[in-house]
C-alpha cells in the first residue's frame, strides 16, 4: 500500500470508529467495511475473531476511564468537586 492509501485508511477508520467502544463486536463490522473498501482479503478478519473479545474489553475499559476523567475535569471546572 502507498502512504496515501494508508493515510486515507487511517482517516476513514477514525471517522467510522466513533461510538464503537460502547457496542460489543462493532469493530469487526468497521474492519469488514474497510477491508472491502481497500480490496484487502477478508481472510484476515477470521484471525481477529479469536482475540477480539480481549481487545473489546480493553476498548471498553479505555472508554470508561476516559468518561470518568472527563466527568472529573468538568466537575472541577464547575467547582462541584470537593476535596
Amino acid at each position: 500500500m502507498t502512504i496515501s492509501q494508508e493515510i486515507t485508511m487511517m482517516l476513514m477508520l477514525l471517522v467510522t470508529s466513533k461510538g464503537m467502544a460502547g457496542v460489543p463486536r462493532a469493530s469487526l463490522v468497521v474492519i469488514a467495511g474497510m477491508l472491502s473498501a481497500f480490496n484487502i482479503p477478508e481472510a484476515g478478519l477470521l484471525l481477529l475473531l479469536g482475540i477480539d473479545q480481549l481487545l473489546d474489553m480493553g476498548r471498553s475499559a479505555t472508554n470508561v476511564v476516559g468518561n470518568a476523567v472527563a466527568t472529573a475535569v468538568v466537575c472541577k471546572w464547575e467547582g462541584e468537586l470537593k476535596q
